[in-house]
C-alpha cells in the first residue's frame, strides 16, 4: 500500500462514499448491497465503529466492526477492484486489530462466503480459524446462497 494511503473514522459525511465502495465490493458477487440509509444505522449502533481507506486520492476502502464486552465481529471489509492485492485489505485489517484491542476485546470473529477464496485467504494469512458454518448465509441474488464460515481471531 503507497505511503500515502490514509484512514480515518467513518463518519456521517462519508456514508454516500461508504455505500458505493461496498456495492462495488460485494453487488458482483450477488450480493445486496449496504444503502446510504444502511450504513448510517449500523454506524448508530452500539459499538459500531467503522474505518475509510484513501490512497492515492480515492478511497480505496471500508472496514465496520463491532466491540461487545470481550468480543468483537468484523462487520464488512470491502475493497475497491483496482485497489485488490495492493495491501489495502491488511492495512484495513490491521487498524480493525489495533481498535478492537483498544476497546477491550479478546476476541474478533467473522463470517466469509465459502466462495470467495481472496477473503479466505487474507483472513488465515492473518491467523484467523474456522469456528463454524453458516449453511446458505449469503445470498447471491436469484442464483444459490453461499455457506459462510465463521473464522475467530484470538486477539490477546
Amino acid at each position: 500500500m503507497a505511503a500515502s494511503a490514509v484512514l480515518h473514522p467513518l463518519g456521517a459525511l462519508d456514508l454516500d462514499r461508504a455505500a458505493a465502495l461496498h456495492a462495488e465490493a460485494f453487488v458482483p458477487f450477488g450480493e445486496r448491497a449496504w444503502t446510504r440509509q444502511d450504513m448510517a444505522e449500523l454506524l448508530a449502533s452500539p459499538g459500531v465503529a467503522g474505518l475509510l481507506l484513501q490512497a492515492e486520492g480515492a478511497d480505496a476502502g471500508l472496514a465496520v466492526c463491532r466491540v461487545v464486552a470481550d468480543e468483537a465481529e468484523l462487520i464488512t471489509l470491502a475493497v475497491r477492484s483496482d485497489r485488490r492485492r495492493r495491501g489495502a485489505a491488511r492495512r484495513l485489517l490491521a487498524a480493525v486489530f489495533d481498535h478492537v484491542r483498544a476497546a477491550g476485546a479478546k476476541t474478533l470473529f467473522l463470517e466469509v462466503a465459502v466462495d470467495n477464496p481472496a477473503a479466505l485467504r487474507l483472513y488465515e494469512t492473518t491467523g484467523f480459524r474456522t469456528a463454524g458454518r453458516r449453511p446458505a448465509y449469503f445470498q447471491r441474488g436469484s442464483g444459490p446462497a453461499a455457506d459462510a464460515l465463521v473464522m475467530r481471531l484470538d486477539l490477546s
